[in-house]
Formats: structure tokens, C-alpha cells, sequence
């Protein structure tokens, strides 16, 4: 019997990617989840993995959205608490590409606080997460580029390149600094 794995890698073997320049509208994605007591850390709030796994399931979810194809996470480049998040809260995650380079995209996420209570919505955490596209062997496949088309999009869009010099930039370095270590005998 297949799995549904397997059912899910067929129904796209020998597909080629579509590389049709997409919105980044077309990627957004919302999770609402309420936090009840098994989301709870030893202080009573609600646990930072968990609205880590959460964000990272949404931010693949809006990744998958735009390659249209079977993505990974590669890194989380920046997770930032903002406020804690109650048992009770409904939590908001909502996910977009900010920008595709090549086989990779960024994804960020907002992370808000709907109160039951009434109260206003809170913004409690953001993180930026990259994601690569997978060809049905499992290898980096091209990705459609991101059009942005609202400002808020075209800003997101600059500071993805940004965060990718960065990122880019702290790879090297940490490449030099093992080949350096390795030169001297101590790898």
C-alpha cells in the first residue's frame, strides 16, 4: 500500500516547475490556533516552541504556496518575542514570501494575539525563515521569482536582500574561520 507521501511525490513526478513570476499575495498564509494548557512552559505561559513550530509549519505552508512544489527549511534567520502569549489566546501566525533567489525563498511571519476576552490584538513575535524548493529527487529546484506590488511587499522585498547579504556574508566568514582553524591543526 502507498503512503500518502508517496501518493504526494507522484501525482508531481515529471512536472517541471512553473516559473510564472508570481504575487506575493498568491503565498499568504494564516494559521489560528487556540493555546490551551499542553502549549504551557513551567512558568504558565505558553511555550516558545510552540509558536516556533508553529510558524515555521506556516511560513513552509506559504514557501510550498509559491514554488508550488515540496520545500524544506534551511534556516530561521531571526525569531523575536515581543510579548508572552497566554493559555486561552488565540494565535494568529500569518506568513508571506518576501523574495525568491534562485532555488530559496524568505518567508516572514507575524505572530498576533487575538485575546478571548476582548481585549485589543496584541503583535507578539516575528521571525524571517528560508525555505528551499525540492525536484522530485530530492535536489534544489528554481523557484517563480516574487512580484511585489504594494509597498509594505516592496519593502519586505528590499530587506529580504539585506538579510541574504547577511546571511551570505556570516557563512563565509564562518567558512574562513574553520579553514583557517583546520590550516593551523586544530579541526
Amino acid at each position: 500500500m502507498s503512503s500518502q507521501f508517496d501518493r504526494i511525490r507522484d501525482r508531481h513526478r515529471g512536472s517541471t516547475p512553473d516559473l510564472t513570476p508570481r504575487p506575493a499575495s498568491l503565498s499568504q498564509t494564516t494559521i489560528i490556533e487556540v493555546m490551551e494548557v499542553i502549549h504551557a512552559n513551567n512558568a504558565g505561559n505558553v511555550h516558545g516552541g510552540t509558536i516556533m513550530r508553529l510558524v515555521d509549519t506556516c511560513t513552509g505552508m506559504a514557501a510550498a504556496r509559491h514554488s508550488r512544489q515540496r520545500v524544506v527549511t534551511v534556516s530561521m534567520d531571526e525569531m523575536s518575542f515581543l510579548q508572552p502569549v497566554y493559555i486561552g489566546d488565540l494565535l494568529h501566525v500569518k506568513a508571506t514570501v518576501n523574495e525568491a533567489f534562485g532555488s530559496s525563498m524568505e518567508v516572514g511571519a507575524r505572530v498576533d494575539v487575538e485575546p478571548l476576552d476582548g481585549s485589543p490584538y496584541r503583535h507578539v513575535a516575528r521571525a524571517y525563515l528560508v525555505f528551499v524548493a525540492l525536484d522530485q529527487q530530492g535536489k534544489p529546484a528554481p523557484v517563480a521569482p516574487v512580484i511585489a506590488e504594494t509597498p509594505e511587499e516592496k519593502r519586505r522585498q528590499a530587506q529580504a536582500h539585506i538579510r541574504r547579504e547577511s546571511r551570505l556574508s556570516r557563512k563565509a566568514a564562518l567558512v574562513r574561520s574553520l579553514q583557517e582553524d583546520e590550516a593551523a591543526g586544530h579541526g
